[in-house]
């Protein structure tokens, strides 16, 4: 059995295989998902898991050089988003690395989840609660 903090095996496939720039997103429950790009559904009731967890887990797996965000986010949602500007934050320290973040409507974010290699289904229920994180390097 694997040791580190992602035990699905979807996801962790997923991270294995990323290239740099590859795109994933991570969407709260009602973000539409383009129906060419792969699904992993994680969403198991209202809220779990979280959006936040579910960052946290990927970040713990992954090297992330950029972030994309809908604007809306920021002002519908300030606590969440706060949050998550803190874990990028947070692992840009760890890592040494920085991490850019864009932002963009919100018509144009769901426009561009259709470039994810994946996009991760949350139990997330708070509004905006997407971000597409873009692979960086370890090197």
């Amino acid at each position: 059995m694997k040791k580190s903090t992602l035990i699905n095996s979807e996801l962790s496939y997923l991270v294995a295989t990323l290239g740099h720039t590859d795109e994933i997103t991570i969407c709260d429950a009602g973000l539409p998902i383009p129906e060419e790009v792969q699904r992993i559904d994680l969403a198991l009731t209202h809220g779990v898991p979280s959006f936040l967890e579910t960052v946290k887990v990927i970040l713990s797996e992954s090297q992330i050089e950029g972030v994309i965000i809908a604007e809306e986010f920021a002002t519908v949602s300030p606590e969440h988003h706060e949050a998550l500007i803190n874990q990028l934050n947070a692992e840009s320290e760890a890592s040494g690395k920085s991490i850019a973040v864009t932002y963009v409507s919100h018509e144009a974010f769901k426009a561009r989840t259709k470039q994810s290699r994946a996009v991760v289904r949350t139990g997330e229920c708070t509004p905006y609660a997407n971000v597409i994180f873009q692979a960086g390097v370890v090197f």
